[in-house]
């Protein structure tokens, strides 16, 4: 684990409280004295984390006690999305058999606290590369190469998990699993959509006409990206932690492989990709994998065929374009203010694109 007082002094990873994003501190402080033991007499402290754009998750601190809160975004969300319970248990189930998912404190259904169900957590130190190294480490060819594989090793040591051991089994239904996703992101890009872009029926019949015969099912982070994964701060090749698990289910280990393919950009990719939020993604430095050695390094870790791994790609960007194009549909919509959100119209766009390039 890294060394804690290093962790903090090498990214400064809170920000103030965002406007509008405020919580309420004395009733959540008359929240947590009554329900956690040995509390500090010191004040309730709050930060944000600046960079997730779905669930708001704040740093709470107290002393020398510290958790991490996590709560739906503001206004209207999908049905059965950003549910807080669910994620709570799922960490709850999986922590003791994955360390590196964070362990779960409290959870609370009273909206009356914080405005909404939320849950408290542990918190972790070390380094996310979001979008690139941090001063004063130095991206050597050698270092991109070690955290590639790391990424590999992680996702595949997730997908061997015995979730039925785990007590994991009833949080998702493999059976039938990639028809329902297909069949369900399409519902919430109808629901969400905000402009007609050309070729998006072609590609929805696609993925309805290709569906794949699944492999066996396993627990899916499905989110597994690098800014949603901390490194130690003394080796960056070691993994802390992993973060944001509200995607989690019981399905099929390829299609978490083709979400996470779908955030791992390389040089011959548009450049809107790239650029992501104006900075080029952290992939692009020598060293880092390419989509084509990522799966073959999943495949040779895994023993698991990966031949229909075109199918799930292209669903993964189609995927991705949608959870875009909700939160670009919320900002429309004037369900939050957070001007980052302006140009995700945009950024789905190309993403539907991008998808219906690879479905061709």
């Amino acid at each position: 684990m890294a060394d804690q007082t290093q962790a903090r002094q090498v990214l400064q990873d809170t920000i103030p409280v965002r406007k509008g994003e405020e919580l309420n501190l004395q009733r959540l402080e008359t929240f947590l004295r009554q329900h956690i033991e040995n509390l500090p007499d010191s004040p309730l402290e709050v930060k944000q984390f600046g960079t997730g754009a779905s669930n708001l998750t704040y740093a709470l601190r107290i002393g020398d006690w510290e958790a991490v809160l996590r709560r739906p975004p503001l206004g209207p969300v999908a049905p059965k999305a950003h549910d807080m319970a669910r994620e709570y248990k799922i960490l709850s189930k999986l922590h003791p058999v994955f360390p590196l998912a964070p362990k779960p404190f409290l959870f609370s259904d009273h909206e009356e606290i914080v405005g909404s169900p939320f849950f408290l957590m542990e918190r972790r130190y070390g380094v996310v590369l979001d979008p690139g190294f941090p001063e004063p480490y130095t991206p050597t060819r050698e270092l991109c190469q070690q955290i590639s594989q790391t990424m590999v090793d992680r996702l595949v040591e997730l997908h061997s998990i015995d979730y039925q051991a785990a007590g994991l089994g009833e949080i998702g239904y493999p059976e039938g699993f990639m028809e329902r996703q297909v069949h369900g992101w399409i519902g919430r890009y109808e629901r969400a959509k905000t402009d007609e872009v050309p070729g998006v029926d072609e590609l929805k019949r696609w993925m309805v006409d290709h569906l794949p015969v699944s492999p066996p099912p396993a627990v899916i982070h499905y989110d597994y990206k690098l800014n949603n994964v901390m490194f130690d701060a003394a080796d960056l090749s070691q993994m802390v932690a992993i973060f944001d698990w509200e995607m989690t289910t019981i399905g099929d280990p390829l299609a978490d492989l083709g979400c996470a393919l779908s955030y791992w950009t390389q040089e011959d990719d548009p450049d809107v990709l790239k650029q992501w939020r104006g900075k080029p993604s952290v992939t692009l430095l020598p060293g880092f994998m390419s989509r084509e050695q990522f799966i073959e390094a999943y495949a040779k870790k895994s023993g698991r065929d990966v031949s229909q791994i075109h199918f799930y790609l292209t669903f993964a960007y189609f995927k991705l374009a949608v959870i875009i194009q909700q939160i670009y549909y919320r900002w429309k919509k004037g369900q939050t203010q957070d001007e980052r959100f302006a140009a995700f119209g945009d950024f789905a766009r190309s993403l539907l694109l991008r998808a219906q390039e690879l479905s061709q």
